[in-house]
């Protein structure tokens, strides 16, 4: 399917029907390059921040006396916290706008990064942790929702990809060498203290610049908003996004109707019914597996090669090198999301990174072998990671696809804290057979499960068949709520 795909005419509203075909005609424009490009940078730091108690552990370690289950328990708190935060930023989202929430999330990142910097002691830290938690779990989720509603049908994929490859891929091969780089530049017994001071700085200019970033077209029709859906496409279609004086064209017909007083609620148990159930239950089982995977092999595999002779210093070097593959894997996500269906890249997918991780368990006796078939691993984990990352928003309509999008994202982060304590009583009774072994198996499972949710590629998110959910009444001209 080279070139891209060719747009369903399936929508159930007029007016969402001229928004699609809006969207398509303008393309990409330089407005879209700023929003892409504000986005990422907050994700990338999100990355950093993710990384930093790794980072800064052995300092609190000899500073405050802390054992590793300490250190474990910071990581805890941010990942818990994190599903909590994309949940509830996934609510608010649908219900006041996706931009709100985004401008939210990035002042708790900056908040807890500061709390952080300035603790005196685990509890404290702890809190600052709990507040960056809640930040970086909803700028994902809300990152990717907005991208998917500004962007055209061929290249939504691509965009929300983006959002990866510098949250997973660039952001955690490079989180070690921004570590490296604040510590050279602020030697010293407090210099994990500028760590956390630094990564409060690109949050502020984030907040700062973002302010720039206007509401998702396709929020606003969801509200009967027309006038500025128009102005909002206006905006993209100049390529100029800080402009104020942009001519408005009427991309969508508006017969000066008033919007509807009622804004439509958000049903958050609507995602578990029905049709949008057997959407929600699949994906979900599917990110569990794959997040899971990842991140066992990722906080085990240093101690994996400690425990095969390597030095610390090796294992981190070594487990660098695997890390390779997942910025390349990111990459090729956002390349295959233009031309290929979701469900066709997920299945092949899961079935290679099934077959590395059988590979390093049974067949690797070498390093080399370690090395390669782990960057082959790394590789295919962050393109089924970011797959996912563009398949979610488009399974939902928009009334609920912040909060869906969110819960899906937010059952990956569960299996990121709960899977590499069972990882790790596998290793400890198995070896480096029993890590990869449940790998293997959790891909397998996810294959299966992959099969039962419907394709988007290459259709309107807000055109989706849903027969048989128990869905709001047929939507009026004034204020579409596609089904």
């Amino acid at each position: 399917m080279a070139g891209g795909p060719v747009l369903s005419s399936g929508t159930d509203s007029p007016r969402v029907a001229e928004l699609d075909r809006a969207l398509d005609t303008i393309g990409v424009t330089r407005s879209h390059h700023t929003i892409i490009f504000l986005i990422l940078i907050g994700c990338l730091f999100d990355s950093f921040e993710q990384n930093a108690v790794g980072i800064v552990g052995p300092m609190l370690k000899e500073q405050w006396g802390l054992t590793a289950s300490d250190i474990g328990l910071l990581n805890t708190v941010t990942f818990a916290c994190a599903a909590v935060g994309r949940i509830v930023s996934g609510y608010i989202a649908d219900r006041f706008g996706r931009r709100v929430m985004l401008t939210i999330d990035l002042l708790l990142f900056t908040l807890g990064a500061g709390v952080c910097a300035m603790a005196p002691n685990l509890t404290v830290m702890a809190i600052g942790r709990a507040i960056v938690g809640f930040g970086l779990g909803g700028e994902i989720a809300i990152a990717v929702t907005m991208l998917s509603e500004f962007c055209s049908t061929k290249f939504r994929g691509t965009a929300v990809g983006l959002v990866n490859v510098g949250a997973g891929g660039l952001g955690n091969f490079l989180a070690p060498g921004f570590g490296l780089l604040v510590f050279w530049l602020f030697p010293g017994d407090n210099a994990w203290r500028w760590l956390f001071a630094c990564l409060m700085v690109p949050a502020l200019l984030g907040a700062f610049y973002r302010r720039y970033i206007p509401e998702t077209p396709r929020f606003l029709l969801a509200q009967g908003r027309v006038k500025e859906t128009n102005a909002v496409l206006s905006r993209l279609a100049s390529g100029r996004l800080t402009a104020r004086n942009v001519p408005q064209q009427q991309y969508i017909s508006d017969d000066g109707a008033a919007a509807p007083k009622a804004k439509v609620k958000v049903r958050v148990t609507e995602i578990f019914r029905g049709a949008l159930a057997r959407r929600t239950i699949p994906l979900c089982i599917t990110i569990w597996m794959t997040y899971g995977a990842q991140i066992s092999v990722l906080t085990l595999m240093p101690t994996i090669l400690v425990a095969l002779g390597y030095s610390m210093s090796k294992s981190l070097l070594f487990t660098m090198v695997m890390q390779g593959g997942s910025l390349l894997g990111a990459i090729a996500a956002s390349l295959l999301g233009f031309h290929f269906p979701r469900k066709r890249v997920l299945t092949a997918g899961a079935v290679c990174a099934c077959m590395a991780a059988l590979t390093i368990g049974f067949v690797a006796k070498s390093i080399v072998v370690i090395l390669i078939a782990g960057a082959v691993f790394q590789f295919f984990v962050l393109l089924l990671n970011t797959t996912i990352w563009i398949f979610a928003p488009e399974l939902y309509p928009t009334r609920v696809r912040a909060f869906g999008t969110a819960f899906i994202l937010a059952t990956g982060t569960a299996a990121g804290a709960f899977m590499p304590l069972v990882a790790g009583r596998l290793f400890d009774a198995f070896g480096l057979v029993g890590v990869f072994g449940l790998a293997a198996a959790m891909y397998a499972v996810f294959v299966i499960s992959v099969q039962s949710v419907p394709e988007t590629y290459g259709k309107s998110p807000d055109a989706l068949p849903l027969p048989d959910d128990a869905a709001p009444a047929k939507p009026v001209v004034a204020a579409p709520q596609a089904n």
